[in-house]
Formats: C-alpha cells, sequence, structure tokens
C-alpha cells in the first residue's frame, strides 16, 4: 500500500515538473517577447500599430525587457533597390525599464526597405520589419519655382519700362531744334516778303516813266499841229 503511495506521489511530481518547465523555461528567455514597429513621425509612441507607409519616421519597440540594448540597421529591399541588401541606416538604442524605446526621427528616399532589429538574449533571428517610405505626396515645392517666375516678369517690365525713358528725352531733344527751326522758316518768310516789294518799286517805277514818255509825246505831237 505504501508502495503504491510513494508511486502515486512520484508520478505527481513529475506531471508538475512538466508542467512547469516549459513556462520557467519561456520565463527565462530575455528579449524575444517584445516587439517593434514603424510609426510616422506624426505618430504618437503609444501606438501600437505598423505603419508601413511613411515619409519621415522612427521606430518604436514595445514589451522587451527594461533597459535592453539595441543594435538596429535598415537595408535597402526588392523591387526598389539597386542592390537588395545595402545598409542604408542604422543606430543603436537602450530601452528604458519597461521594455519601451524610440528612435529620433529618420528619413530615406522613395523605395521599399527592410528594417533588422538585434538586441541582447535575443534567440533565432533578429525580429524586421518591411515598409515603404513615400513622400511624393508632399510636392508643396511645385509653387515654389513659380514665386520666383512671377517676381521675374515685373523686373523684366521694369526694365523695358526704363528703356522708353531714355528714348522719350532724346526724343524731347530732337523737339527742341525742330521748334527752333520755326523761327528761320519765319525769317525766311520775311524775306520773301521783302523780295516780292523790289519787283513792285521797278514795276511803279517803269510805269511812272512810260506815262512821262506817252506825255511828252502828247505834248510833241500837239505842238506840231499847232505850227
Amino acid at each position: 500500500m505504501r508502495t503504491l503511495t510513494r508511486a502515486g506521489a512520484l508520478v505527481a511530481g513529475i506531471s508538475a515538473a512538466l508542467l512547469i518547465a516549459p513556462t520557467a523555461a519561456h520565463a527565462t528567455v530575455p528579449g524575444d517577447n517584445g516587439t517593434v514597429k514603424i510609426h510616422d513621425a506624426t505618430t504618437g509612441d503609444e501606438l501600437r500599430k505598423n505603419e508601413p507607409h511613411v515619409c519621415t519616421f522612427y521606430l518604436d519597440a514595445f514589451g522587451f525587457d527594461g533597459v535592453q540594448e539595441v543594435d538596429w540597421h535598415i537595408e535597402a529591399w526588392a523591387p526598389t533597390a539597386d542592390s537588395k541588401g545595402e545598409t542604408v541606416k542604422s543606430g543603436e538604442i537602450t530601452l528604458d525599464a519597461e521594455g519601451h524605446g524610440r528612435t529620433n526621427d529618420l528619413s530615406l528616399p522613395d523605395g521599399h526597405y527592410k528594417l533588422f532589429w538585434n538586441f541582447d538574449g535575443e534567440k533565432g533571428a533578429a525580429k524586421h520589419k518591411v515598409f515603404w517610405t513615400d513622400c511624393e505626396d508632399s510636392g508643396g515645392g511645385g509653387s515654389t519655382p513659380s514665386t520666383p517666375s512671377a517676381s521675374a516678369s515685373p523686373s523684366s517690365t521694369v526694365g523695358e519700362s526704363a528703356s522708353p525713358t531714355p528714348s522719350a528725352s532724346s526724343s524731347s531733344g530732337e523737339a527742341a531744334p525742330s521748334v527752333s527751326s520755326s523761327p528761320s522758316a519765319q525769317g525766311g518768310g520775311d524775306l520773301a516778303e521783302t523780295g516780292s516789294s523790289a519787283p513792285v518799286g521797278l514795276l511803279s517805277a517803269a510805269a511812272a516813266a512810260l506815262v512821262g514818255a506817252g506825255g511828252y509825246l502828247v505834248f510833241r505831237r500837239r505842238k506840231a499841229g499847232q505850227n
């Protein structure tokens, strides 16, 4: 009877050990229970949802061991990578006492990338995330070039308006000689009148001479008739 009791106690102890062992083993594995997310720079670091399409972004870690040290790097990834696996950005971070931490804001050219998150006590492969950067929508730069072109057109207008000013002054300079030439024209008129008066005097003298000659002839005829 005692033998059966001891055997039952032994079996119960072994069974309990087998049940507790996996839990204890899992609890002793550091770091593998954490997760890392890609967040847009405008997203709060309390959000635990991954955002795979971003422009400026940061890396946000949750649930790791307290004060755990992490090394991370980002590789260019297909289909946009010229050479897949090339590291384009890297860094390190120490998480807080609750196993949470975030990097500074990061930026990359538009394309497809993969994050590799390595930490102390990891077991197996690094944690990873694939994501896209796409800043094409922030094209406000299109309106910026139009501002210089708009300012350029007024400057050319000013240049055009300035050039007629000297020509206007030159034309006013030409106007002065034309005004002075008008008195010469008037002077020419006076000369014409003086010249026309000379023939009139000659004609008057000739007429007087003819009248005198005619009177003389009439006088001689009368005298001849009396004789």
